[in-house]
């Protein structure tokens, strides 16, 4: 089964059934049926077939969903590129894929598409949403006339091929400063949202919301499995306007609703979030990074009806491993175990699977592991690596994690993120735990930092909460670790921002946090 039949079956079933919510736009399962036919057949008659790459370069809406399944439909694999991306590395995206066609926006054309394709020669044809964008680009020509011009009518299947195929390729950071295009096969994708449907138990009746990038794979498993169970999407931009947010969650009755940490900790700090507020809610999921352990707390306070779902994944896999919200009082630090049809172990540094207790590399196997890096077999071999079975692949993330007596899972820490420090190794995870259970802290993240004595000393980053009656000092912050922690993880240096660095996905970018000068 390939992914773009989650939509036909479901506009099948339930022609008339809102599918997606886009501001004041509602749009039914046939509509986006439609529109995205008419998208593909204008894609195949610009010569986009069975194995090319589309870029994805729009704002959440109903053009980018609709993009995504015509890609499919179409027979190509889709890249759904973040609109805050660079012209620089938009282009790098576009030569590396060899993307045959994009769809994008009059705005972005304006900001950074046009000077992206400019350096991008496979680019033969340039869809553009909105009013006088078609003429200042590349092979630019309007949306609105190319969709005009196109059967509604589900195209050639002969162009199709299987679910081995690519399906999408994400973009991620590379350690070499360039982003790897993540592969993932239509096989791949199923896998996954059926893993994710199944756990969460959605179904048609389902009204999610997602402000999440849907160039990130959270974001994007938002849209499929909706479509996947006929559910309804609930899509906004952004979580920039929190109220605004809210009210719709409380309008439109959501059931559920995706988040990342720091997300939560602009929730847990809303004045007027009540337990009473969102009595539709069914569920809320975590992924992108842990949640602390108070923010944990107070959600459930806050939501008493809600069951909060605790998970770990990757692009390259998706997901891994979900907590069952019945176990959230008993180990709320934990991210659960696998989640259906996967297998996940702990490797030690022997290479041997770890015994409880013991810190090692999170290994994921299961249909929904990444086909492979695009193009790239050396990044490609570092992380899928021979498996149990003869010519399998299984994926070593780069996470370092930890079980219980009871083969329940706990992020450590990323392999680089370690601390060094008096000869200890100190997970910042440890101490952001702790530094979150401070009263007038909203946001903390911890690195290392050069300390000719020390190796690395540990400096503490601190975003203190709105509407604090009394500031936080560099005293108290220390003085609640040392309470807390072994002498070695106290932060030696604190210091207070408005903000943290993030990326897209709204996940805390800890590389990028600038290091204090070496403490002599």
């Amino acid at each position: 089964m390939r992914i773009e039949t989650y939509l036909e079956d479901s506009a099948r079933r339930l022609p008339d059934k809102v599918a997606l919510v886009e501001g004041e736009r509602r749009v039914t399962y046939r509509q986006l049926d439609e529109l995205s036919n008419r998208l593909a057949n204008a894609l195949q008659a610009r010569g986009v077939g069975r194995g090319d790459r589309i870029a994805v370069f729009l704002d959440n809406g109903l053009e980018c969903v609709a993009s995504v399944f015509a890609a499919l439909k179409a027979g190509a694999a889709f890249s759904v590129v973040n609109p805050t991306t660079k012209a620089e590395k938009l282009a790098f995206i576009l030569n590396n894929a060899r993307a045959k066609a994009v769809v994008t926006s009059a705005r972005l054309v304006q900001t950074t598409a046009a000077e992206a394709v400019s350096h991008a020669p496979s680019v033969g044809a340039v869809l553009v949403a909105g009013p006088a964008g078609d003429a200042s680009i590349r092979g630019g020509e309007g949306l609105d006339g190319a969709l005009a011009a196109a059967s509604p009518d589900a195209p050639a299947r002969r162009e199709r091929g299987i679910d081995l195929d690519p399906a999408m390729i994400l973009y991620t950071s590379g350690s070499t400063g360039h982003p790897k295009g993540v592969v993932m096969t239509h096989q791949n994708m199923r896998t996954a949202v059926e893993s994710v449907v199944d756990y969460l138990g959605n179904a048609e009746s389902d009204v999610v919301l997602n402000v999440l990038p849907l160039s990130f794979g959270y974001g994007l498993n938002q849209v499929l499995t909706m479509c996947r169970v006929g559910g309804t999407l609930i899509l906004e931009k952004s979580f920039a306007f929190p109220q605004v947010v809210l009210q719709k969650l409380q309008r439109e009755r959501v059931t559920g609703f995706a988040l990342v940490p720091t997300i939560a900790a602009m929730l847990v700090q809303m004045k007027n979030l009540t337990p009473d507020t969102l009595p539709d809610l069914r569920y809320i999921t975590n992924a992108a990074a842990a949640l602390p352990v108070p923010h944990i707390q107070r959600l459930m306070e806050l939501m008493p009806r809600t069951k909060l779902y605790s998970m770990y994944g990757q692009t390259e896999c998706t997901r891994a491993l979900y907590l069952d919200p019945s176990q959230l009082t008993v180990r709320p630090d934990s991210v659960g175990r696998a989640i259906p049809n996967t297998e996940v172990w702990v490797v030690n540094e022997l290479g041997e699977r770890a015994a409880p207790g013991e810190v090692g590399e999170l290994v994921v196997r299961g249909g929904h592991v990444m086909s492979g890096y695009w193009e790239n077999p050396q990044e490609t071999a570092k992380a899928l690596r021979p498996g149990p079975l003869p010519g399998e692949r299984v994926l070593y993330t780069g996470d370092l994690f930890r079980t219980d007596a009871e083969g329940y899972f706990y992020f450590v820490a990323r392999k680089d993120d370690i601390i060094k420090t008096r000869g200890e190794k100190v997970s910042p995870k440890d101490v952001e735990n702790v530094l979150y259970q401070l009263t007038g802290v909203a946001e903390a993240c911890v690195v290392g930092v050069p300390d000719p004595i020390l190796g690395q000393a540990i400096k503490a980053v601190i975003v203190p909460a709105e509407g604090q009656a009394v500031a936080l000092t560099e005293t108290d912050v220390r003085r609640h670790c040392a309470a807390r922690l072994e002498d070695f993880m106290v932060p030696k240096v604190v210091e207070f921002r408005q903000e943290l660095p993030k990326t897209m996905s709204g996940k805390i970018r800890r590389k990028d946090v600038e290091p204090v000068p070496a403490i002599a």
